[in-house]
């Protein structure tokens, strides 16, 4: 057991990274830091400007925004302005009403707001807001992660100056990982400690079955569920359950239902893919409750261990690293000790490598689709001590430097095709 200093260092980061957002995060952190200017200036703006990092750009462009059946930054940013509360974080806008929805169009028409890409050197999470009334102004900046405000400003002055290449906090919140003390925690870990992770199950377990009832998105989980061609296809199995439940939960946050999901590492996605196939896997195995909250506690801990590396924002769709750490909570249900949860990763590793992040919308449920069924093939294999070798395009004997492999070509290796992808979003 590791000592009790480092589990409950652990157990923050986890309570650091492991919290609710509703909708996507990055509009939401959007909405969040038009709410802090507009908290700052005390009156309602006359113009907002807002200036974002080409990833957060990406991330928001194609995604409904919760309670408004709208997709995109123009009304989470108006919403931010007019009802958005900073207490609340990610959920900023859980105070959105047909009215102030109402009023975001009206806002949106007039020519209020106004949206750009941030020139020069900054984080792949960078956001940017200005908002001015009369002869009042402010600014607020969050960067390096989806709450962490930087700058705050009012009519010049400053408020809050935290302008660093990697702020203190962020530094200090950094804890020193590795996959064997990711699995000693885990499994280790009086589970009294660890039960609080079960709030993950239970809110977005009830966003998937919220969205099985109803129209979101591409409506992926509940085509998987009920249609007779999947049944043909795939079956009534733990696999397809384990598929249902995920897109369906995606269809509903991509598709701007108002209820909130348990993200991991600033990602709702990410904590939905690292969330419920282990929980389905759990269920339909009749897994004890214990076996649950370890499996999970090993799913969203390893998100969280690859994402140090990988950062906030890349070209490498989140779902890569979150069905990682997924396959890992289902290798252990499935009786898997440390070697096995090592050979699952690697074999991640040697598949999903390179799957592109082409922006938050609707279709990403078919992404967390593929990356369920790959979890699942990377756990099997690792059942039966199948692995990807060294021999074998980036896996290392190693399953630290594998993942580390991964981290280097999304966070470095892909930064060509992040520009590209973004081009093309723009110009279509």
């Amino acid at each position: 057991m590791l000592p009790i200093e480092t589990r409950k260092e652990i157990i923050g980061l986890i309570n650091r990274e492991v919290v609710p957002a509703m909708g996507c995060t990055e509009p939401a952190a959007v909405s969040l830091c038009t709410a802090k200017a507009v908290e700052t200036l005390g009156v309602e703006p006359d113009k907002i400007k807002v200036l974002l990092s080409p990833n957060v750009l990406k991330n928001a462009m194609g995604v409904g925004i919760p309670g408004t059946d709208m997709i995109g930054l123009p009304i989470a940013i108006a919403l931010g302005a007019i009802v958005g509360k900073t207490e609340y974080q990610l959920e900023v806008l859980r105070d959105v009403t047909p009215e102030s929805v109402e009023r975001g169009r009206q806002m949106i028409e007039s020519g209020r707001i106004q949206v750009g890409v941030k020139n020069g050197n900054c984080d792949t999470l960078h956001i940017e807001v200005q908002a001015s009334a009369k002869d009042k102004n402010s600014v607020a900046v969050i960067s390096g992660s989806h709450t962490n405000f930087i700058y705050v400003a009012l009519n010049n002055e400053t408020i809050v100056d935290n302008r660093k290449p990697v702020s203190a906090v962020e530094q200090k919140e950094i804890v020193d990982l590795s996959l064997r003390k990711v699995w000693d925690f885990a499994t280790t870990t009086p589970i009294d400690e660890l039960r609080f992770i079960l709030e993950a199950r239970n809110l977005n377990k009830a966003v998937a079955d919220e969205s099985l009832q109803g129209e979101w998105g591409h409506c992926i989980g509940r085509i998987v569920k009920d249609s007779d061609c999947s049944r043909r296809v795939l079956g009534d199995t733990i696999l397809s359950h384990m598929i249902s439940y995920t897109s369906a939960a995606c269809d509903a946050r991509m598709g701007g239902a108002k209820m909130p999901v348990m993200s991991n590492s600033g990602s709702g996605n990410q904590g939905i893919v690292s969330t419920l196939p282990v929980v389905v896997f759990a269920e339909d195995t009749s897994a004890s409750e214990e076996q649950l909250i370890r499996a999970l506690i090993l799913s969203h801990l390893t998100v969280i261990y690859i994402k140090q590396s990988l950062g906030r924002l890349s070209a490498l769709c989140g779902c890569v690293v979150a069905s990682t750490g997924s396959s890992c909570g289902i290798t252990y249900l499935m009786g898997g000790g440390y070697s096995e949860i090592s050979m699952a990763v690697k074999n991640m590793v040697a598949t999903l490598t390179g799957m592109i992040c082409d922006g938050a919308k609707p279709s990403c449920a078919l992404k967390l689709s593929s990356s369920v069924s790959t979890a699942v093939m990377a756990a099997t294999m690792a059942i039966e001590h199948r692995c990807v070798t060294a021999y074998e395009g980036i896996v290392d004997d190693d399953v630290d430097r594998s993942i580390m492999n991964l981290t280097t070509i999304g966070s470095r290796g892909m930064m060509e095709t992040d520009r590209m992808i973004l081009k093309i979003m723009t110009q279509k």
